[in-house]
């Protein structure tokens, strides 16, 4: 199926750090635990990426599916980023992330005929967070694209590492089964579409900056139905609740002045769907190019403008016990056009992956004034970046 062009507004930069990196690391790929010698700056990784021989997103297109839900080889980074928010029967709260990175290690073809050679590198990363004990677990994996280690295909609709697995369960791709386990933790979810794919940006076209190509495709399925079970310790839990899923790929880079990002996607319990992302610079305003989008009970997609239709402000702090590097704790969402008044919180403070790139990514709860003046709660998850490691200023 096609989906038509809509006109929305930018997606954040997000998850191209990560998938440079994993070039960076490709020397490594197989090793689950890089070092902490291996850290990255998000500057370094993403300022002056290399972009001779890819595919550039340059203007906008249509989104067709099951294709669009596969690997898009010609374009530097790609990933598939789940996250979402469960509860089991007994009423207990889950938190999860599985998102799997694509990362081309050249524009080339590989030269050698071996079965280990690839210009491809995966990495991945699964979390569990328990929101009654208030654990959080963590954990990241790296494979080459060769030898049946990691991979990505259409159809049938398949992206694994390993034994992390996303795969499709019907001809059109969707529901996907969603497997990864780790040490104390495992999930074995089925999500099912939900409302339809969201086109973010032009038409699917998100631009990051002011130059042309700096800039990704990218659509998201806002609420995913999810079902199945999770593990933590000896428990098996039968649980539900809902998904989000990103799709995005790119060749491009962070615009100058941009030192990360404060991405927010909210589900509230009356149907609506809110994605909020603040594209920061040195001196912690908003840059620019920060938008959002509105997502109605029916699938209808707004964009909003930062500043005149969305404004955030961080309410408190959270201090990392790594090294002392202070994050927002807390935030205050507001659509004054629309009189929405929310007020976002973590479902337990420390949510930071130590992993090879430091940020921190969680499950949060909310409550506040949605549509119509009326009392909404609801669930989602925020990313934070450039907070810990990074240099002040360009």
């Amino acid at each position: 199926m096609t989906l038509g062009r809509v006109a929305l507004g930018p997606m954040t930069l997000g998850r191209a750090t990560l998938l440079g990196m994993c070039v960076t690391l490709a020397a490594g790929c197989g090793d689950r635990a890089p070092s902490p010698s291996a850290r990255l700056s998000l500057l370094e990784t993403l300022s002056g990426a290399d972009t001779a021989g890819y595919e550039r997103a340059l203007a906008p297109r249509d989104f067709v599916f099951p294709e669009d839900h596969g690997p898009h080889l010609g374009f530097r980074t790609e990933w598939w980023y789940v996250t979402g928010n469960l509860t089991s029967t007994a009423g207990r709260d889950f938190g999860f992330q599985l998102t799997i990175f694509r990362s081309a290690l050249g524009s080339g073809a590989p030269v050698s005929t071996s079965a280990w050679a690839t210009n491809q590198a995966y990495m991945a990363h699964f979390t569990v967070t328990d929101v009654e004990t208030g654990r959080f677990y963590a954990h990241e994996r790296f494979a080459r694209g060769a030898a049946g280690l990691a991979g990505a295909s259409a159809e049938p609709l398949r992206i694994w590492l390993e034994d992390w697995t996303m795969e499709g369960i019907a001809p059109a791709g969707l529901p996907v089964r969603l497997r990864a386990a780790e040490d104390e933790v495992a999930i074995d979810l089925v999500l099912d579409a939900g409302k339809p794919a969201v086109a973010h940006g032009v038409a699917g076209l998100s631009q990051k900056g002011p130059e042309p190509g700096n800039a990704s495709f990218y659509y998201s399925h806002t609420r995913m139905p999810a079902e199945g079970t999770l593990a933590i310790g000896d428990d098996t839990l039968d649980v539900h609740g809902l998904a989000w899923l990103d799709r995005e790929w790119s060749t491009s880079a962070l615009s100058e002045g941009q030192v990360g990002w404060d991405w927010l996607a909210l589900q509230l319990d009356d149907g609506w769907d809110l994605m909020l992302y603040r594209l920061r610079r040195a001196d912690g305003s908003a840059d620019e190019w920060s938008a959002g989008t509105l997502v109605d009970h029916r699938g209808a997609a707004s964009h909003l403008t930062w500043g005149a239709d969305v404004t955030v402000e961080s309410t408190s702090t959270w201090t990392s016990p790594i090294d002392g590097a202070v994050y927002p704790g807390a935030w205050r969402v507001e659509l004054p056009g629309r009189g929405w008044s929310l007020l976002v919180e973590p479902r337990i403070p420390n949510q930071e992956l130590d992993l090879a790139f430091r940020y921190w990514e969680g499950a949060v709860g909310l409550r506040g004034v949605g549509e119509d003046g009326a009392d909404v709660t609801g669930r989602g998850y925020v990313e934070l970046t450039g907070y810990a490691g990074e240099a002040p200023e360009r």
